[in-house]
């Protein structure tokens, strides 16, 4: 069994609580995007995020996907 968390894996998990192992922060997985961004020489770029919202939060947490997991998960 892998140790990584892939992108669609994470999708699996929206609406439950998660863990951004990046920060620590536990909370709801609200969503995850794949966003085109601008960048200096007018190519854009592709990046994903999941948005998550720590309990008694009103701004949602961003980090990669690859930073979610399930809480209870080592």
């Amino acid at each position: 069994m892998s140790t990584t968390t892939m992108p669609d894996d994470v999708r699996d998990l929206v609406g439950q609580r998660v863990r951004d192992i990046a920060s620590g922060v536990e909370g709801e997985l609200l969503a995850v995007c794949c966003e085109q961004l601008p960048t200096h020489t007018g190519t854009p770029t592709w990046t994903c995020r999941a948005y998550l919202l720590p309990p008694g939060q009103n701004t949602p947490l961003t980090t990669a996907p690859g930073n979610i997991r399930p809480t209870g998960a080592s």
